[in-house]
């Protein structure tokens, strides 16, 4: 396992992963995408724009995409996972057999399995080999992609149960806009991420019945 984090593959191409690749490629890291959509691998490859999933955003030309899981995870110093929940399993497994040696992996999927009630990284524990399981890691907060991609600022939770590992790659994603926090509550920052957003609906839904923003303000203190 590398002690340098220069080349990341990132996988999943919808918004959030494709902010997260663009985020990782303006620092100078080496990045490969994966999209299982083979327009948008052409899109990315040709004229530097994902403009199914993040549009009117150019994307550096250090950040190519394919559509090969093997090619996806090969000469990686680490994986950033990035595909919504509802297809993580199906993901991981087909992702399982592409890893010849045991590799750093971020999950930045935020949610709870439907069927299972299963967090994230419980999902990557049944589909990952046992090898993987200790370099496990999971990065969530309120972020929005195109916000990530404008470069304004935006705070995120790092978590894992390496503390060293866990600040490696916090020193790889972190920038003046970009910040952080390192942890090792796996849990903690998994159920946030999800929960955050069943606040964010009640909000919409405040919103949208002209409450005000003392209902509004309520709402998310009592939540938190």
């Amino acid at each position: 396992m590398s002690t340098t984090i220069n080349k990341i593959g990132v996988i999943g191409a919808g918004a959030w992963g494709t902010a997260l690749a663009k985020h990782l490629a303006d620092k100078g890291l080496e990045v490969l995408l994966w999209a299982y959509e083979h327009d948008v691998v052409n899109a990315i490859n040709t004229s530097h724009e994902n403009p199914v999933f993040l549009r009117d955003i150019l994307l550096p030309p250090g950040l190519t995409a394919t559509s090969s899981l093997i090619e996806a995870v090969s000469n990686r110093d680490g994986v950033l996972f990035a595909v919504p929940s509802h297809l993580t399993r199906s993901v991981l497994r087909q992702l399982a057999p592409c890893f010849s040696a045991p590799l750093p992996f971020v999950c930045a999927t935020k949610g709870i399995e439907e069927n299972t009630a299963k967090l994230m990284s419980h999902v990557m524990e049944d589909e990952l080999p046992p090898s993987m399981h200790r370099s496990l890691m999971v990065l969530s907060g309120p972020s929005f992609a195109s916000e990530l991609s404008a470069g304004k600022p935006t705070a995120v939770c790092l978590a894992g149960p390496d503390e060293h590992l866990v600040r490696r790659f916090q020193s790889a994603l972190m920038t003046p806009v970009f910040r952080v926090y390192a942890d090792t509550d796996v849990i903690g920052v998994q159920l946030g991420g999800a929960l955050k957003n069943v606040m964010a609906l009640a909000a919409g839904v405040i919103d949208g019945l002209d409450l005000g923003l003392n209902a509004r303000a309520a709402l998310i203190t009592r939540g938190l």
